[in-house]
């Protein structure tokens, strides 16, 4: 690959499509698909060219791709009609969803013969902060490939960490979403033994920000949680989807995962009581709850 690489990106949804912006306001042309028409055209007032299918969208030097599920991955990239059929040989598939490690292996399968070098790119972060490219994504995959696609990376992300040849990407966002999902349940445990102890409200969310406890998730959730604020930057839908794809994980590799598992059940419960949209740090409110607590007068 010489010169500047065309661009190309699939998934122009909450989080594709500041991606895919921030990368055509360095100055890459980006051709875009979404089957949203709405999301397309959003995409093209933001300097991004629309591609008439998916098709045109692969025929790029670098192709991106942000996905929801294992579902949609398989739809988009596999079968006779996917991406990587598109693909032209010697291009870069950079695959940015959080999925499963088996549905990868399926990709890499794929990709290999049809000499396209596939780049596993999770990235850790939300939407919101997306258009400030203060992400960090985790790459694995050939290491040319990497360095190929890294000034591209660069352009929406503020680190990006190279950790192997396979699929230790996958792995890697997955143990990360994990830690996020199981301190959202740690903070609404904490929380609810400060109020039961005559804490108040915000004095204990100063006392979490500034402890041995604190994190950047904790201190970036104590300014919402002392408004009350559950509005959704990755919601409990979401992150249940993520907890699956951990256990499922950690079953292929015979790894103990009992505290996963009930913080999974924490997830279902909420889920269930209507709060599925909620966001992820919503295991607060529902321990709350559990423990007879209203909402906090100070």
């Amino acid at each position: 690959m010489t010169g500047t690489p065309a661009i190309g990106w699939i998934g122009l949804g909450k989080l594709g499509l500041p991606i895919a912006t921030r990368i055509a306001e360095a100055g890459y042309r980006v051709t875009g698909h979404d089957p949203v028409a709405a999301r397309l055209a959003l995409a093209q007032e933001r300097g991004i060219v629309p591609a008439q299918g998916p098709e045109e969208a692969a025929r790029q030097d670098i192709v991106f791709s942000c996905l929801p599920d294992d579902k949609a991955l398989r739809m988009a990239a596999l079968g006779d009609g996917g991406l990587l059929a598109s693909m032209r040989g010697g291009a870069i598939f950079a695959e940015a969803s959080t999925v499963s490690p088996e549905v990868s292996a399926e990709v890499a399968q794929a990709a290999g013969p049809a000499g396209i070098a596939y780049l596993r790119l999770p990235v850790s972060g939300n939407a919101s902060i997306a258009h400030t490219g203060n992400l960090t994504c985790f790459a694995s995959g050939p290491r040319a490939a990497f360095d190929a696609a890294q000034p591209v990376l660069a352009a929406f992300t503020r680190a990006q960490l190279w950790l192997g040849e396979g699929d230790e990407a996958r792995y890697a966002k997955l143990a990360v979403n994990l830690m996020l999902a199981a301190t959202a349940v740690m903070m609404g445990e904490s929380l609810a033994l400060a109020r039961k102890g005559n804490i108040g409200w915000r004095d204990m969310l100063n006392v979490l920000a500034d402890s041995a406890a604190a994190s950047p998730m904790v201190k970036y959730k104590v300014g919402p949680l002392a408004e009350r604020d559950f509005s959704s930057t990755f919601s409990c839908h979401q992150m249940a989807k993520d907890l699956d794809l951990i256990l499922g994980a950690a079953r292929a590799g015979n790894v103990p995962m009992p505290l996963t598992a009930l913080t999974r059940e924490t997830y279902a419960a909420i889920i269930g009581m209507g709060g599925g949209e909620d966001d992820f740090i919503a295991p607060v409110r529902h321990v709350e709850r559990l423990a007879g607590l209203g909402e906090p007068t100070e």
